[in-house]
């Protein structure tokens, strides 16, 4: 029986439609960072000028968290539309099957990397908060930021478990 089909089929659509929701939740929170961000630096360069010369201390401290934020939580919802770059000079000439089959393994290997490293840097979050160790400038306590970009990577590695699983079923067609 194929994962599409029956109860299983019903597992994988509310898998994905989880995979979906959160992508969605990440990609608006990713959205607010990029705003805050760019106002941030924005105001911080104006306050450059000649005649003002005061900048906040703690600018690139949080460009830096809002950053990370950015760029893991925006990851599964570029993967779900296939907006990364690919670079297909030499797979272009590939038949479509062995194109299925090299892409199906880079989901898995790829998937495989980013649960490790969610994993790992969720590891790290736990030892940071543990140590009470705050930002260098702020003093504020980064730790949420660290649980933030594994939760990130986390839902990419969803996301290229369904792509994988899918890969799988149009193989099978």
């Amino acid at each position: 029986m194929s994962l599409w089909r029956g109860g299983r089929g019903k597992r994988m659509h509310t898998l994905e439609r989880i995979n979906d929701f959160l992508n969605k939740i990440l990609m608006v929170l990713g959205s607010v960072a990029v705003l805050l961000l760019m106002a941030i630096a924005t105001t911080n360069a104006f306050l450059r000028v000649p005649f003002i010369r005061s900048t906040w201390r703690g600018a690139y401290e949080t460009v830096g968290f809002l950053g990370a934020i950015v760029i893991a939580f925006a990851l599964g919802y570029t993967q779900k539309r296939k907006d990364h770059i690919v670079v297909d000079i030499l797979t272009e000439k590939f038949p479509k099957r062995v194109n299925r089959v090299l892409d199906g393994i880079n989901y898995f290997i790829t998937m495989i990397f980013f649960a490790i490293i969610s994993w790992q840097v969720f590891v790290w979050g736990m030892k940071i908060s543990k140590s009470g160790e705050v930002s260098e400038t702020l003093k504020i306590i980064f730790h949420p930021f660290i649980y933030s970009v594994s939760f990130g990577f986390a839902v990419f590695s969803l996301t290229l478990i369904i792509d994988f699983v899918k890969n799988l079923k149009s193989k099978e067609d």
